[in-house]
C-alpha cells in the first residue's frame, strides 16, 4: 500500500501507525510526499518516493513564515490558494513516478494531499482518504458559503488542468474514507449524502469507517523532568503543537498570570519557545517540547489549539480540554468539543488570564466535562484504530497493478535506516 501524505506531522503519524500494523500482517508499505519535511516524521527503514519537494516557492519554511500570523478566512484562503492546490500540481509527477515503480495495489491519499486521488484514479487503484481532521465532515463553510463555492471551483480547476474528470471530489474516496474521529466528538451528520440508508454511524455513507484516533510510536524524550511532576495537585498540560507554537507571543503571557492564580491547586506543564516566554515562576513546569503521548497518562486536564492530533489524543485518555483555536480547522475541532461537553472553549487572540483561569477551574471542578470526555475516550476505544483501519483496507479490492512509469516521473527514491 502506498500512503501520499503531505508535510505534516499531524497528517502523517496516523498513518505510521497504521503502515506498522499492516506491515506486522505481512504487507509492504510505502510513502510519496515532499521528502526532506517526511523523513523526519518516519521510521527508521521507511520506503519513501519523492514528490512536491519543489513546489513550495520560496520552500515550506517561507510559507510556514507568511501562514502563521493569518487568521480567519485569510489563513483558509492561504491554505488552499498557495500550499494544497500549489503542492498538489508539485506532487503530481512524484506521485504518478511512486505508483509505477511501487506498483501498490492500494492507495490511501490525506485528504490534503489532493494528487494522491487523481493518481489513483488516473491508474485505475482502488483508493482510500486519510482524515486526519474532522472538519471536512462538519460542514465547514456553512458559515462562510462563498469561501466554500471559492475551494470547490479551485479544486475544479485543478481536476481540468490535470486532465481528470469533473464531477468529482478528491477529498472523498467513493471506496473507503477513514476517519480518525468517532460522532461522539464530531457529532451527527445530517441527510445521508450517498441516499443510501444504510446502517452505520447516523447521517454518514456506509463506507465512511470511524476508527478513532491512531497512535505510532513516538520517540521519548529523556530530559523531561518527570521528577517536578507534582502528585498532590491536578497537572494541566498547555500546548500550542508543532505549527502554532511560534503565534503564542500574546497567548503565552495570559497562561502564566493564569497559571500563578491557579498555583495553590494545579501544576501547569508549558511547551513553548523559551524566547516568548520569557520568566518562568518555579511551580510552572517549562520545556520546549514535551513526550506528549508519554506525559498525556500523567495529566488532568489540557489546554491547547485545537489541533485535531492533540485533541483526540487527550481524549483518548479521558482529559477535558481548555481549547483556544487559532486557525484553520481548529475552530471547528474547538466547537466540537465544547458541543460534546468535553471541554471550554476561549478566545486565542484576545486570550486574558480571567478566562483562562475560568475556563481551567471549569474543567478541573465540573465533573461533567471528564464524564463527556471519558464518553469520547470509550468511543475512541471501541472504534479500534490503527487495527481497525488496516482491517478495513485489507477488505478494499486490489487494483491492476501499474507497470509502465508514467513520462519523467520517476525520481530518486529515499531509503531510510541502515
Amino acid at each position: 500500500m502506498l500512503f501520499v501524505v503531505p508535510p505534516l506531522a499531524g497528517h502523517v503519524n496516523p498513518t505510521v501507525a497504521v503502515a506498522a500494523e499492516l506491515t506486522a500482517r505481512g504487507h509492504q508499505v510505502a510513502w510519496t510526499g515532499p521528502a526532506a519535511a517526511l523523513e523526519p516524521l518516519l521510521p527508521a527503514g521507511a520506503l519513501l518516493y519523492p514528490a512536491g519537494d519543489r513546489g513550495a516557492a520560496g520552500g515550506h519554511d517561507a510559507l510556514h513564515t507568511r501562514w502563521r500570523d493569518l487568521r480567519g478566512v485569510a489563513a483558509l484562503r492561504f491554505l488552499w490558494a498557495d500550499v494544497l492546490i500549489p503542492l498538489a500540481r508539485a506532487m503530481l509527477p512524484g506521485v504518478h513516478g511512486a505508483v509505477a515503480a511501487f506498483r501498490p495495489d492500494v492507495l490511501v491519499a490525506d485528504q490534503q494531499a489532493l494528487a494522491g486521488a487523481v493518481v489513483a484514479r488516473r491508474h485505475g487503484l482502488p483508493w482510500a482518504t486519510s482524515a486526519t481532521t474532522s472538519a471536512e465532515f462538519t460542514r465547514p463553510f456553512a458559515g462562510v458559503p462563498k469561501v466554500g463555492e471559492w475551494v470547490a471551483q479551485s479544486i475544479a480547476a485543478l481536476l481540468a488542468d490535470c486532465g481528470a474528470p469533473a464531477g468529482w471530489d478528491p477529498r472523498f474516496s467513493p471506496h473507503l474514507v477513514l476517519v480518525f474521529s468517532t460522532p461522539a466528538l464530531i457529532g451527527a451528520a445530517g441527510p445521508d449524502p450517498a441516499g443510501t440508508g444504510a446502517a452505520g454511524p447516523p447521517g454518514y455513507p456506509p463506507h465512511y469507517a470511524f476508527v478513532g484516533p491512531a497512535f505510532g510510536a513516538r520517540p521519548t524524550s529523556r530530559g523531561f523532568p518527570w521528577h517536578r511532576l507534582d502528585p498532590a495537585r491536578p497537572r494541566v498540560l498547555v500546548s500550542l503543537g508543532t505549527l502554532n507554537r511560534e503565534a503564542g507571543a500574546r497567548f503565552y503571557p495570559a497562561v502564566l498570570r493564569a497559571a500563578d492564580a491557579l498555583a495553590d491547586r494545579a501544576q501547569l506543564i508549558l511547551a513553548a519557545p523559551g524566547d516568548l516566554v520569557g520568566a518562568v515562576p518555579p511551580h510552572l513546569v517549562h520545556q520546549e517540547y514535551v513526550p506528549q503521548l508519554q506525559l498525556l497518562p500523567h495529566l488532568d486536564a489540557v489546554l491547547c489549539h485545537g489541533g485535531h492530533n492533540t485533541v483526540c489524543e487527550a481524549l483518548a485518555y479521558g482529559l477535558p480540554l481548555v481549547v483556544a483555536p487559532v486557525r484553520d480547522d481548529q475552530p471547528i475541532v474547538a466547537r466540537q468539543v465544547a458541543e460534546a461537553g468535553a471541554g471550554v472553549r476561549v478566545r486565542f487572540g484576545r486570550a486574558r488570564a480571567d478566562e483562562l483561569h475560568r475556563a481551567l477551574a471549569a474543567v478541573l471542578d465540573d465533573p461533567a466535562h471528564r464524564r463527556a470526555a471519558r464518553r469520547i475516550q470509550a468511543s475512541f476505544a471501541a472504534a479500534g484504530g490503527a487495527p481497525a483501519a488496516a482491517d478495513h483496507l485489507e477488505k478494499l479490492p486490489h487494483g491492476q497493478r501499474p507497470q509502465l512509469s508514467h513520462p519523467g516521473a520517476v525520481r530518486t527514491v529515499t531509503e531510510k535506516g541502515p
